[in-house]
């Protein structure tokens, strides 16, 4: 029987040995839990055997307790690396054919080619959806979605109305172009002076519309009203010229616009129009073969003074696309996107799931955890909410194993398979000295 008793030890410290190992193995891996082995002895006892004269038959491995102590915690520049502090398990829906649920301590995610939030294993991020301030909208788990990170946000429009309000110098060098020296735009002394506005065509692509201001004539005090000074304005679209009615010069190219300037240096008419401020381009098609546009330059706050050339204003109100430029997670768990536009969508609400009897939950690797009927179903919630443990962006989860403490604990598992393995010679030698008795 002592053989029986010492190779159940024997047993025992192998498995106990193996779990240290498998400890060990993984102390590197993000969000792996330790396990510890538990043991019983056994004894067969009945009412009729004497309580003081009872031999106990061995050990028996009861099972392996996970220990579902935090590891530490290590800062990335990711912000969809996510932590948690306290109770919880990430939840995901695995890939294949069935698509189960799976729970995870590891929340190292990144987006695949479908703009998915994924782990290593390709698993999607669940999250709660939300509504466009960010509040939840379902909390059942039929409700919960893969979180997908949205590229673009926004409705493109195209710019139809430019507003530029400029100060022109009234000291400015007259530049009236000429046969001899025509404007180009690709010379600076053609001109006085330029400015450059973004404008966007139908899809929100950009472009940019560049004025260029170039005097024309000096005071004209005898003029009715008297005029403190005349400009012309060549207006381009990339490399597009725009056009007034389809108004061409001796050229044929599109005559420039004229503006004249009050004894005040008040923008008196444009074109020789009194009552106008602003200048209404011809149609024109964008190089990005968007629809055809058309753009009224408003000029009502300009000026001509003394002072030194300047941009006072300058607006449009064209609307791009925004492109995605970053994503944030909150401390609750609400995951938003920032585009170029301004604009910051959220995106979901991350998903925590808790049980029961966490210990009860069944490995299925790569850091996954499955529900059983030991551990109880996944009760839903999020992140510092109803006994859940908070969220931390830019941060992972280590493995909670100690080196140290489990190489003590192999030292301790290695003696015990000793002392079995010598309880288990010494009965070999017990029986092989009855063997040779001789009668």
């Amino acid at each position: 029987m002592s053989f029986y008793t010492s190779l159940s030890g024997l047993q025992a410290s192998q498995t106990d040995m193996a779990t240290i190992s498998h400890n060990l193995a993984n102390v590197s891996t993000t969000g792996f839990k330790k396990s510890r082995t538990e043991f019983a002895d056994i004894i067969a006892s009945s009412v009729s055997t004497d309580p003081r004269k009872m031999v106990g038959s061995g050990v028996v491995v009861k099972g392996s307790a996970q220990q579902f102590k935090e590891g530490n915690l290590t800062t990335t520049s990711n912000a969809l690396d996510l932590a948690l502090v306290g109770e919880g398990f990430f939840t995901l829906r695995t890939t294949g054919v069935s698509d189960a649920l799976a729970y995870t301590r590891n929340g190292s995610f990144s987006v695949d080619s479908n703009n998915n939030v994924v782990d290593a294993q390709g698993s999607y991020l669940l999250v709660y959806p939300v509504d466009s301030d960010g509040n939840v909208t379902s909390t059942s788990q039929s409700g919960l979605t893969q979180l997908q990170i949205q590229q673009t946000s926004g409705t493109p429009k195209g710019t139809a109305n430019v507003s530029t309000a400029v100060q022109l110098s009234a000291t400015s060098t007259v530049k009236t172009p000429t046969a001899q020296k025509p404007f180009v735009r690709t010379d600076p002394t053609t001109y006085n002076n330029s400015v450059a506005t973004r404008i966007y065509d139908a899809n929100g692509n950009p472009q940019t519309m560049t004025s260029y201001y170039i005097r024309t004539a000096d005071a004209n005090a005898a003029a009715t009203p008297p005029t403190l000074g005349t400009w012309s304005v060549y207006s381009f679209v990339g490399d597009q010229q725009l056009s007034v009615n389809n108004q061409m010069d001796a050229n044929g190219k599109p005559a420039p616009v004229t503006l004249t300037f009050d004894s005040k240096g008040a923008l008196a008419s444009v074109n020789g129009d009194a009552n106008a401020k602003s200048i209404s381009y011809d149609q024109f098609v964008p190089t990005s073969g968007a629809a055809a546009q058309s753009v009224t330059l408003n000029l009502a706050n300009s000026t001509q003074l003394p002072s030194a050339f300047s941009v006072n204003s300058k607006t449009q109100d064209g609307v791009p696309v925004g492109q995605l430029s970053g994503v944030t997670v909150t401390d609750a768990g609400l995951i938003q996107a920032s585009f170029s536009n301004g604009d910051i969508v959220p995106l979901g609400k991350v998903a925590l799931s808790s049980f029961s009897t966490p210990t009860g939950l069944r490995q299925i690797g790569n850091s996954y955890w499955a529900a059983t009927g030991v551990s109880g179903a996944a009760k839903l919630g999020s992140a510092s909410a109803d006994g859940f443990g908070s969220l931390m962006s830019g941060t992972i989860e280590g493995s909670n194993v100690d080196i140290t403490e489990e190489l003590v604990n192999l030292i301790a598992a290695q003696r015990n398979f000793q002392a079995n393995a010598k309880a288990l010679d010494t009965a070999s030698q017990v029986s092989q000295t009855i063997f040779n008795i001789r009668s």
